[in-house]
């Protein structure tokens, strides 16, 4: 137990000083704007003015002094609150124009890690809790209230200096009173341990919350939702999700609850009615105390009590963000899996998949078992089959999102481990099945950076034209300036599936490839636009590798050879009229496709 503590404390030491680190590197000033702005009210309100000043002023008062004596120490004290004021005003400007720069550097840096780290992550909710948690730090604004509290604890510093040196001036005893509040601290301690605890059992309930919230405001879902019964699943997780904090705020709360009783007895009972009591003593009975530092001494200790307890405060709470903090530095030190080898990436002559199996994390059962195939440069091959017979994933090793369990993948020959991954993907183009549009403009979306001129906007306008997209973009008012949906611009538009498709595809015409894969490229096109997209695919590909993973056989009669995948393995292999002179796997998935593009064309002449 001692050492589990011990392992606490320290990681909560090693936090605070990597929060320190992490803030002073974006804006060394912050911390000094916080400091400069409390240190000029606490200093000046809680020792000027509620010591040195009031001390003068009775003693000019008992003392039987002049009016211009009076009038000296009231100047005094008004220059000492212009500098106060000045240093507040200027620490509050300092610290609100450095705090930006301190939630910018954050923000970049966790989306880059978000954007760098494995694929696998985002399928892990573990991952997922602990992005959540490191970005508290930026959504519950960490960094200022750790910088503020930092702040705090200097000014607390310099002005309980002034004050126990006053206090022990007049008799030192009177501090004995104040270390009742010792323990006060060391509670506090313990009660943000506790809130943190609660915050992080609420977690996984807080993300289910927000998927639900945002789902139900979401254009992709909102015809299901309306149309099925998903509403009411949905929002029954959402309640249960609020039940399930009750209980964890009900679990914690009686224990802070009673932490708070307890403290209000240290810092309130002990230390003010032990000074008073002391305090009439020396002044009625022992007359060791005069008016003045009577009547100073219960302002001093009052203020050395509001500090002592403020500082306490400051203490849980700077633990509380250290302990923030120390889940930002967890996820920044996340080491990915997948390692860069040092080459850089050539032009793609080849691809080997030997003996490779792969295995997915958490999963019991392989997905690919002992794959084997070669695929040389100028060919046009289709990967065919059944859901869940590895296509998706065959194509998420080939882009090493994933690295096998057993064999190995070969590009031109060598490991695909030896290759930085960056190169390597950059000489791949790619359309997913789950395709995707962001809210950005048509050259945005398509040159995945600002058009910035003319020569720009005609490239866009060429991989328009290769995907089919061009015809409809073509008709907007703003053509390829135009913002894909409203959510950030009323003038902005809706795109069908089909058409968000052709600008997912002309995002891969719009950048050079030595091979492109294609993930159900036209599972939203209908067969007109599928035909025309595999044409521009056949003129632009010319020299280079292609992969086609369908459930389409269109694309596969189109190919040079196929694959069959079944169960993880490959079951057939061959040209289209090889595979149905075998009337294997692959002739029957054909036929039946066939027999059904026929019905439909019958059932079209019918009506």
């Amino acid at each position: 137990m001692k050492t589990k503590e011990k392992k606490s404390r320290s990681a909560v030491i090693k936090n605070t000083f990597y929060a320190a680190k992490v803030i002073t590197q974006a804006s060394p000033f912050l911390l000094i704007g916080y400091t400069l702005s409390i240190t000029g009210y606490w200093f000046f309100e809680r020792y000027i003015k509620n010591v040195i000043f009031l001390e003068k002023m009775i003693n000019t008062v008992t003392d039987g002094g002049t009016f211009r004596q009076f009038m000296l120490i009231l100047l005094a004290f008004c220059g000492f609150g212009l500098v106060a004021h000045f240093l507040d005003c200027a620490g509050d400007f300092i610290a609100s124009s450095e705090n930006k720069k301190v939630y910018r550097l954050l923000n970049n840096r966790i989306f880059h890690k978000a954007c760098q780290v494995d694929v696998e992550c985002y399928e892990n909710p573990d991952f997922y809790d602990n992005y959540k948690r490191a970005t508290d730090v930026i959504n519950n604004e960490m960094s200022a209230e750790f910088s503020w509290m930092t702040g705090q604890m200097v000014s607390f510093a310099i002005t309980a200096v002034g004050l126990v040196s006053y206090i022990c001036s007049v008799d030192p005893i009177i501090l004995a009173f104040l270390l009742g509040m010792v323990p006060y601290v060391f509670s506090q301690s313990f009660r943000n341990k506790l809130e943190y605890r609660k915050d992080k059992e609420m977690t996984s309930n807080n993300r289910k919350k927000d998927y639900v919230q945002r789902v139900v405001f979401l254009k992709d879902f909102s015809k299901d939702m309306r149309t099925s019964g998903i509403y009411n699943v949905m929002k029954t997780r959402f309640v249960n999700a609020v039940e399930s904090n009750c209980a964890i705020i009900k679990k914690y709360g009686w224990k802070t609850g009673l932490l708070d009783v307890l403290g209000g007895i240290l810092t309130e009972i002990l230390p003010i009615a032990g000074t008073l009591i002391y305090g009439v003593y020396g002044f009625a009975v022992a007359k060791t105390i005069s008016v003045a530092q009577f009547a100073v001494l219960i302002s001093a200790v009052t203020s050395l009590k509001t500090i002592i307890e403020s500082a306490g405060k400051c203490i849980s709470e700077i633990q509380r963000c250290s302990l923030y903090f120390g889940n930002l530095r967890e996820f920044f030190a996340y080491e990915n899996r997948i390692k860069d080898g040092t080459k850089k990436a050539e032009k793609i002559e080849s691809i080997e998949f030997r003996n490779v199996t792969f295995t997915y994390p958490g999963a019991e059962k392989p997905t690919l078992k002992n794959v084997s195939f070669v695929i040389n440069k100028d060919e046009t091959v289709a990967i065919v089959g059944k859901n869940g017979a590895g296509k998706s994933t065959f194509v998420k090793l080939l882009l090493r999102f994933y690295d096998v369990d057993d064999g190995e993948i070969l590009y031109n020959g060598i490991n695909v481990k030896e290759y930085e991954a960056d190169t390597l993907r950059k000489k791949i183009g790619t359309v997913f099945q789950d395709y995707k549009v962001f809210a950005l403009s048509v050259n945005e979306n398509v040159l995945c950076r600002e058009a910035e001129n003319d020569a720009d906007r005609k490239h866009v306008e060429t991989a328009l034209r290769k995907s089919g997209a061009y015809e409809k973009i073509s008709t907007l008012e703003k053509g390829a300036d135009t913002v894909l949906t409203k959510e950030f611009d009323d003038n902005g538009t809706g795109l069908s599936g089909g058409e968000q498709q052709k600008v997912a595809a002309a995002r891969m015409f719009a950048h050079p490839f030595d091979l492109a894969v294609l993930d159900e490229p036209s599972s939203a096109l209908d067969p007109i636009a599928e035909y025309k997209m595999y044409e521009s695919l056949i003129d632009e590909t010319v020299g280079k590798m292609v992969i086609y993973i369908s459930h389409r056989l269109s694309s596969a009669v189109l190919s040079d050879k196929i694959y069959v995948f079944e169960n993880g393995t490959v079951a057939e292999s061959g040209s289209h009229a090889e595979l149905m002179a075998e009337n294997g796997v692959y002739a029957e998935m054909f036929t039946m496709q066939a027999s059904n593009y026929k019905d439909d064309e019958e059932g079209e002449c019918d009506e």
